[in-house]
């Protein structure tokens, strides 16, 4: 009995001991931060670097955050940006978990603002056609660093807009004859600032070349109450537009006296006085003369006035009218209710249902 007491008194007080604590886990901490690298800019990548740790014997995991809050399914140490990240801040969250699991955390510094990428020009817009009167012109968009989500163009007559010019064609109009015109466009790709670029300069020319040069000489006959200089000045405009008899071919050139021809601006009751075939109401022309009545020139005509036109259409309109005789043209007609009538339709007095119009139809350019 005594012996077994010996053997089981040992046994009782190592069960009676207190046991010692387990040793704690050791902390993982950084030794120096995680980092990020790269451009804040859309459609660039992001790279993390870990850092250091204690214990150095870490295994590291990543979540990328986007102002400060998690973005889903972003685990790589990679991190490509996209379109909602513009305006955010990105940073990284490192996990650093030992051989016995413990865990450290640690996060990077935030980037600047995720902004924009640039969209560079390769190769300029162009402009391809004819710059010629009436003839359609279109737009080449150039090249760009990235291929553009979509274009804006916009023309340009010397440097300023072309009202409503918007589209990637553009018909050349009178007013653009000798000016310098211009396509402008303006690319626009997802996350890229827009950008903008201008083709080369093209100039506008008449319809045609020239074909024939006349001269012509202006004077007056009876009691003269127009401007005179306001009537030299208007013929001439009428004869040097692209809309007119310019538009086949001749070109007009004032002379002191004499010329291939003379205008008359002459008092209503002396009109009759160049032919009996001529009237005081209208004008006429004769030979060599291409006569414009005074009365006409200032008030227009009844039908003109009542069809709403006005005066500086309807002196175009009897300027190519008459000059059209000198050239050689005869009368003409409506060609069908609603078209525009020939400029060598008798339109003072009607137009039997055509459109009032003061200048030479492309029919009768030809």
């Amino acid at each position: 009995m005594l012996r077994r007491l010996l053997v089981l008194v040992p046994l009782l007080l190592a069960l009676l001991a207190p046991t010692a604590p387990a040793s704690a886990r050791a902390a993982v901490v950084p030794t120096s931060p995680p980092t990020v690298s790269g451009d804040a800019v859309w459609g660039r990548t992001l790279t993390a670097d870990g850092g250091t740790w204690n214990p150095a014997d870490v295994t590291l995991t990543y979540r990328w955050l986007r102002d400060g809050a998690p973005v889903r399914g972003a685990t790589a140490t990679t991190y490509d940006l996209g379109t909602d990240d513009l305006g955010t801040r990105l940073s990284v969250e490192v996990t650093a978990t030992a051989a016995d699991g413990s865990r450290g955390r640690a996060t990077s510094a935030p980037t600047p603002r995720v902004r924009r990428a640039e969209l560079a020009g390769r190769r300029a817009p162009s402009v391809v056609g004819e710059p010629r009167y009436g003839r359609v012109l279109t737009a080449r968009p150039g090249r760009w660093s990235t291929t553009p989500d979509r274009l804006r163009y916009r023309w340009l007559r010397g440097g300023e807009p072309v009202p409503g010019a918007r589209s990637a064609r553009y018909e050349v109009a009178p007013q653009d004859v000798g000016r310098r015109l211009r396509v402008e466009v303006t690319a626009y790709a997802e996350g890229h600032r827009p950008a903008t670029a201008r083709s080369e300069a093209v100039v506008g020319a008449h319809r045609v070349g020239v074909r024939r040069t006349v001269t012509y000489s202006v004077t007056t006959r009876g009691r003269i109450s127009a401007s005179l200089a306001q009537f030299r000045t208007q013929v001439q405009q009428t004869y040097a537009d692209p809309r007119g008899w310019r538009g086949r071919g001749v070109v007009f050139r004032p002379v002191r006296t004499g010329g291939s021809f003379t205008v008359v601006l002459a008092e209503a009751s002396t009109v009759p006085s160049y032919s009996s075939g001529c009237s005081a109401t209208w004008s006429c022309r004769v030979g060599r003369h291409v006569i414009i009545n005074q009365t006409r020139w200032q008030g227009a005509s009844p039908a003109w006035n009542a069809a709403g036109r006005s005066l500086r259409d309807y002196r175009h309109m009897v300027v190519n009218h008459e000059t059209g005789h000198w050239l050689g043209r005869g009368h003409a007609g409506c060609p069908r209710p609603g078209a525009l009538a020939p400029v060598m339709q008798q339109q003072s007095k009607g137009t039997q249902g055509c459109r009032l119009n003061p200048w030479p139809t492309l029919a009768e350019l030809r």
